[in-house]
């Protein structure tokens, strides 16, 4: 059986931080944060390149202001090998592509938009996060 250790303060406030940052971008500049439409277009976009490098230098620097904070870096256990995660990554990245949009952009911005086409996508996601989680511990034996 699979322990999960959720910690549901902690969850929060990063949720809650999630939604400010995706706010804020709206407000401030009326973009939308799709983290994997951020990242592609910081390096292929021929123009308004400069806040989607800002926004990944704080995705990078977060975990190092933690680093100096604590002293230490969180805990992750990847139970899988490298070879499923890169598998994984690649499925993602198709996933991406066909699906005009990340989890991120979907499911934190297009929902609060009322987006139908990211309505769709985000029940296309959970049904197949549920079909997946079902299948490798109850099917596949993971």
């Amino acid at each position: 059986m699979t322990i999960v250790d959720f910690t549901p303060l902690p969850a929060l406030l990063g949720g809650g931080l999630i939604g400010l940052a995706t706010t804020l971008l709206m407000a401030s500049i009326g973009r939308i944060m799709g983290a994997t439409g951020i990242l592609s277009a910081a390096f292929f976009a021929e123009d308004d390149r400069a806040w989607r490098w800002f926004l990944l230098a704080g995705m990078i620097s977060g975990p190092a202001a933690y680093l100096t904070l604590t002293g230490s870096w969180p805990e992750i256990t990847v139970p899988v090998s490298t070879l499923s995660l890169v598998v994984g990554g690649f499925l993602v990245g198709i996933g991406v592509s066909y699906g005009s949009g990340c989890t991120s952009g979907h499911g934190v911005c297009g929902l609060a938009r009322l987006s139908p086409r990211s309505l769709a996508a985000v029940l296309t996601f959970m049904a197949t996060t549920a079909i997946t989680v079902y299948v490798v511990r109850h099917v596949v034996g993971g």
